[in-house]
């Protein structure tokens, strides 16, 4: 059923990113707007009250909560390296971001810019808070985003979202702590009139309740003659930006894959955990024999373990320990010879068949309407098939046109069709395993 802010929108079913989808099982809001606590304490700080965070033309209680759609953002990088992201809304709407997990109430047409930026620890301990996620810097220019969902790792059952804010930070670095207006199983929500930086907080001493987690693989391959390689396997918390973790792995470690496998988990902070494989033999090393999981985000790509196989293997079976207790925690039977790398070994039209389903569901707007101009210009397709695509009243069902019609051509023109997608939008290629 269709959103009546975007009508013109459809749900997308399966969330590009399986790891962040936004629930839409709210929970009673615990606010009927934002409660504020600006920091009065420190003289560097403003103590100006913020009157009011919301705003009564744009309450999210008065549509379906099912209804959104999830977009993949253009992500662009300057000199230093720093990515940001761009969302290009046409229309009123709620809308997710497949990469970082947040989710924009939309009461028009906007451009969002945002990225990820460091915490002042020293700032946050001033007043007895930890980070409990990331900080976003966001902008937009029409003051158009009415509302925000930050993914957060708490698991409600246990009362651990009692203790969640909002630290609002902006350029000057005065902050305020905003009680959310609702906790949902995966986001904290609030509603906003202003931008710059948002991130979740804590109590610096609440209690140590288990968080969601994420346990990611990398894997560096033999190299021949060589028969070692080497598994690093990382303990984050659910909410950390993955793209994060695989550029900055990318950018210490050089190539190495990233192995897509079942992932979530449960996990105490600043409690120890023993990683266990199965074949276990002298040529495969685990290092170190333990390791405390830390709930923290500046070192989310940093492994808790290294797997060294001294020997060529195919599969091995991994699994997680608690010291205290002898049943499992997480476990999974990890294939080191991934689909990805299986899937570039088949012709075009076959590793096109493979991801249609990803791209249809995942493609953004502007890189489709990217790609199909590369594709007129390469004659891949012609100028009625472009005039018939653009006329479809979706974007999934423009995608599925266009893949349809390109691989009816052909090897030669499907393979055009992959090589432009992956000029224009590299690291979706990546993240759906056609590069």
């Amino acid at each position: 059923m269709l959103c009546p802010l975007a009508s013109h929108l459809q749900t997308v079913p399966l969330p590009l990113n399986p790891l962040l989808s936004f629930s839409a099982d709210f929970h009673e809001p615990s606010e009927i707007s934002n409660s504020v606590n600006r920091s009065k304490n420190l003289p560097s700080l403003r103590t100006t009250l913020k009157k009011d965070l919301t705003r009564e033309t744009s309450s999210p209680d008065t549509m379906p909560k099912s209804c959104f759609e999830e977009f993949t953002p253009i992500i662009t990088a300057d000199e230093s390296k720093d990515e940001t992201y761009l969302f290009q809304c046409s229309s009123a709407g709620l809308y997710q971001c497949s990469v970082t997990g947040l989710v924009f109430l939309m009461k028009g047409e906007g451009d969002v810019v945002y990225r990820t930026v460091p915490w002042n620890r020293k700032l946050l301990a001033q007043h007895h808070k930890k980070p409990a996620g990331p900080l976003f810097d966001i902008k937009c220019e029409q003051q158009s985003v009415c509302q925000l969902h930050l993914p957060h790792c708490e698991l409600i059952s246990t009362g651990g979202s009692q203790s969640l804010q909002v630290a609002h930070v902006d350029k000057l670095e005065d902050i305020e702590f905003i009680t959310p207006h609702q906790i949902t199983e995966t986001h904290v929500v609030i509603n906003i009139t202003g931008f710059s930086g948002y991130g979740i907080v804590r109590d610096e001493d609440s209690p140590p309740d288990p968080v969601q987690a994420l346990i990611l693989l990398f894997y560096k391959p033999p190299v021949d003659p060589h028969p070692r390689s080497v598994l690093s396997v990382l303990l984050v918390p659910r909410n950390v930006v993955i793209h994060h973790v695989l550029r900055t792995r990318k950018e210490l470690n050089g190539e190495e894959m990233y192995i897509d496998t079942p992932s979530r988990c449960s996990l105490f902070p600043k409690q120890v955990y023993t990683l266990s494989t199965a074949p276990d033999d002298d040529l495969i090393v685990v290092q170190p024999n333990e390791a405390e999981f830390h709930e923290e985000y500046f070192n989310s790509s940093v492994p808790s373990f290294q797997v060294i196989f001294k020997r060529v293997i195919t599969d091995v079976n991994l699994s997680l320990t608690h010291q205290n207790s002898p049943s499992c925690v997480w476990k999974s039977e990890v294939c080191l010879l991934p689909n990805r790398m299986r899937t570039l070994s088949l012709p075009p039209n076959e590793r096109l068949l493979n991801v249609r389903t990803s791209i249809i569901n995942g493609i953004s707007g502007p890189v489709l309407s990217s790609l199909m101009d590369k594709l007129l210009e390469k004659k891949v397709i012609t100028d009625a098939e472009r005039e018939e695509a653009n006329v479809m009243p979706n974007r999934s069902d423009k995608a599925r046109f266009v893949i349809d019609t390109v691989r009816n051509k052909g090897e030669r023109a499907t393979s055009q069709m992959i090589e432009s997608l992956c000029e224009l939008d590299s690291f979706f290629c990546e993240y759906i395993g056609l590069i």
